[in-house]
């Protein structure tokens, strides 16, 4: 199985678009958001193309293939123009190990879940991309497409590893398993 995440698109349409593009293109099975899908949040500027209808219209072409975590920018009503459902968090098994996708704003490299050793916890939420190993789990903080602190990214995982690119198709971060 091949996942395809990306976080904190903020309403931006135009980085909803760039995200379905990439998805297409790699031919993952599923595409996870890892939240703050919509709502810009109260502390950020408004992204690019800011459009939350036209972001809802772009996904939900795409829901049977989404997994959607909530973020904290992220409420109900988001869901009434979601054709996918949001979860809180969710565990998806991918060979010999367990990737634990979150938003990063409750559990995160400094609040792990209960995970086994060479697990992955996977989030967003820091605008950030890291990779770093805590306590035995890959923790990965994948970037905010829409209000990057550094460059956006996506990240695709897969049984052989993690891998960050940004938008040019250029490596971030790796890690082979």
């Amino acid at each position: 199985m091949k996942l395809f995440f990306a976080t904190d698109i903020h309403g931006s349409a135009y980085w909803a678009q760039k995200i379905t593009e990439q998805f297409q293109l790699c031919n993952a099975d599923k595409l996870v958001l890892l939240g703050d899908i919509y709502n810009h949040g109260p502390r950020n500027p408004f992204p690019r193309d800011y459009a939350p209808m036209k972001v809802a219209q772009i996904l939900n072409a795409l829901s049977d293939k989404i997994i959607a975590i909530v973020g904290n920018c992220d409420s109900e009503v988001d869901q009434m123009i979601s054709e996918f459902p949001f979860v809180r968090d969710c565990v998806i098994p991918l060979g010999n190990r367990r990737i634990y996708c979150t938003h990063g704003h409750v559990y995160n490299k400094n609040n792990l879940p209960k995970l086994a050793v060479g697990d992955v916890l996977i989030y967003g939420h820091f605008h950030v991309n890291e990779l770093v190993k805590t306590e035995g789990v890959y923790c990965v903080n994948v970037s905010s497409v829409a209000l990057p602190k550094d460059c956006a990214t996506y990240c695709i995982a897969d049984e052989k590893g993690i891998e960050v690119f940004n938008f040019d198709g250029e490596t971030v971060l790796s890690q082979k398993f």
